[in-house]
């Protein structure tokens, strides 16, 4: 038994608000059409999938889909009906045995829903099956004031993917009056047998801009915060200028290290890489090898975010605290801010830099060289 999976994603989506129809906006970086193919794709009962577009999208659509294995989309139509019925007609050349017509911003439906409505065409007596939930809110009618009540027993709240043996849904279609809302309302105008099967909350309507944040949630994996820190010293040597945070600062003296000696990003590139358990800067960017020898601290901080956003973490916030007589900070404070956000790709309200002195203690106090420490905090995947 063939199964075709038609996308109707034709439409503009107005009430979703955005530049774009709500089928190409993004739900965690992924265009929602992309997240409605790839959930029936991961189906092992769907054979095939054709998706129903306004030409006028035809980019949008194939950014969308970029890289998956589909047919050229169909050309929809003026409403959803005339869509879905192009779809449907598309597929006459070599028809599938069962279609299931789904509306793209339906995009999270759990395999469950689609097992359901397979298992209900295993039953001859079935023309289709529609998932559905059922409602459990009370419902009044009224304008301005309530003036009845409406028994909810047998009422349920539909959704997609409707599925049909294919030459019953297309005949009802083409017989259909205009007007209809989904392909449920037209098999039983045709008096087709449709069989309710079990919905899902997952598979609710992308429709007004509060949605996307609905969804967004729901494929966001769940994250946990970690915080780690980062310390790292350089003694001052011959020079006139030292690097501190990305940013060159003149001075009497410059800071000996093999690279160019930030105190500043060393001691923030070993807290960020603290928070993955992916060992020190030493590890990744070894003293005893040549190749980084006078090279710029900041590739060594870039490295260790890219590493962090590898493993799927968001970098929340860090701080970096100078310690050190001389040189003054304050005046280049601003500036080192903005290069460290600049360098890990985040807002500078994400990074604090301050500093302070020893009292003229230590070797700090005696200006033989000068610290840092600093703080990293991420969210990562559980």
């Amino acid at each position: 038994m063939t199964v075709t999976a038609l996308i109707v994603a034709a439409g503009k989506g107005l009430r979703a608000g955005g530049e774009v129809p709500k089928q190409y906006q993004h739900v965690g970086g992924v265009m929602l059409l992309r997240h409605a193919v790839l959930r029936l794709q991961a189906h092992g009962g769907v054979d095939t999938i054709r998706v129903v577009i306004n030409p006028a999208d035809r980019d949008l659509y194939d950014a969308a889909v970029a890289g998956l294995a589909l047919a050229a989309p169909i050309a929809g139509g003026d409403t959803r009906q005339a869509s879905a019925r192009a779809g449907l007609e598309a597929l006459a050349a070599d028809p599938p045995d069962l279609v299931l017509v789904h509306d793209a911003a339906r995009a999270f439906v759990p395999d469950a829903v689609l097992d359901a409505l397979l298992a209900a065409l295993g039953d001859p007596a079935n023309d289709g099956a529609v998932p559905a939930l059922a409602v459990t809110d009370s419902l009044r009618r009224g304008t301005d004031h309530y003036d009845a009540a409406v028994d909810r027993d047998g009422l349920w709240r539909v959704q997609t993917p409707q599925a049909f043996r294919y030459p019953a849904l297309v005949a009802a279609h083409r017989a259909a009056a205009a007007g209809a809302t989904d392909e449920l309302a037209i098999a039983m105008a045709a008096g087709l047998r449709v069989a309710i099967t079990p919905g899902d909350e997952r598979a609710f309507k992308v429709t007004e801009p509060a949605d996307f944040a609905k969804a967004t949630a729901m494929v966001t994996p769940a994250l946990t915060s970690r915080a780690a820190g980062g310390f790292d010293v350089h003694r001052f040597g011959p020079g006139d200028h030292v690097w501190l945070c990305g940013v060159q600062i003149p001075h009497s003296h410059g800071l000996v290290g093999h690279s160019d000696a930030d105190a500043g990003l060393h001691a923030l590139t070993d807290a960020l890489l603290g928070t993955i358990a992916a060992g020190d800067i030493g590890d990744h960017f070894p003293p005893s090898d040549p190749q980084w020898k006078g090279a710029a601290s900041d590739r060594f901080l870039a490295h260790a975010a890219t590493l962090v956003r590898a493993a799927g973490g968001i970098i929340d916030h860090v701080d970096v605290t100078l310690i050190c007589e001389r040189p003054k900070i304050g005046p280049h404070r601003e500036a080192m801010r903005d290069r460290i956000a600049a360098i890990l790709d985040i807002s500078a309200t994400r990074v604090s830099v301050k500093a302070t002195t020893t009292e003229l203690l230590g070797f700090t106090g005696r200006s033989e060289g000068l610290a840092a420490q600093a703080m990293a905090s991420v969210r990562l995947p559980e």
